[in-house]
């Protein structure tokens, strides 16, 4: 898919190339991410980008932030506006809109956030749109605002997946990509967590990742942190 744009709306709808609700919807933040709330990385006014159903963003409001949800699919963001009014989060607000161009972010938003995260929208960008999208968001980011990807290491799926696989990043890809817009921190080795349903006992060691406790697949990713000079 690296010049491919999936119909993101329609995987939102389960009418996808899953069956049922996409696998990165694990019903709370990636485990990599909330250990960074946790140790206090997280700061001010937060965007999170290519929200999603916004497990990351509702979080994050239930902890005080205030936080703004962006994802191109009107499915998952009225999805996550219902969630944040289910639950009387009113710091939480959410958009419908292109993330690889400013001019469709909510008015107010240049300059404005402190903290960004990217909780695995990178590698599901086409190549060819993560230099608008870098930019945008840092168009969008406060003087030494924080930003943080978590995307896809390279062999995370099969070669021979042959549809909706990623387009995963080795470490100095990542690093050229991001470092044309952003001051570079760290790079290490992360996970993304996905469920995939049911597993049986006997097939456990046939997988090609490991499982968490809750059987959830534990696959290879890089977690970035960046600052903007």
């Amino acid at each position: 898919m690296s010049s491919e744009v999936m119909d993101w709306d329609s995987v939102y709808r389960q009418q996808g190339i899953f069956e049922g609700p996409p696998p990165w919807n694990i019903g709370e933040p990636q485990p990599e991410l909330a250990a960074l709330i946790a140790a206090g990385k997280v700061s001010g006014e937060v965007l999170d980008a290519g929200c999603g159903v916004a497990e990351l963003s509702l979080a994050l409001a239930e902890q005080g932030y205030t936080v703004v949800g962006i994802d191109l699919s009107p499915t998952a963001v009225e999805a996550a506006k219902q969630a944040a009014q289910d639950r009387g989060l009113g710091k939480a607000s959410f958009y419908q809109a292109d993330i690889t161009s400013f001019d469709d972010y909510p008015p107010g938003s240049e300059g404005r956030f402190d903290t960004i995260i990217d909780s695995t929208l990178f590698h599901s960008l086409p190549v060819e749109g993560r230099d608008g999208y870098l930019r945008s968001i840092n168009q969008a980011a406060a003087a030494g605002a924080h930003y943080y990807v978590l995307a896809f290491a390279k062999g995370a799926f099969p070669p021979e997946t042959a549809e909706g696989k990623p387009n995963e990043v080795d470490e100095d890809e990542l690093r050229a990509a991001v470092g044309k817009y952003w001051e570079i921190d760290e790079v290490r080795p992360a996970f993304i967590y996905a469920s995939i349903g049911p597993i049986p006992d006997e097939a456990v060691g046939m997988l090609p990742f490991d499982l968490d406790e809750q059987r959830r697949a534990k696959m290879p990713a890089f977690l970035l942190s960046a600052h903007k000079g």
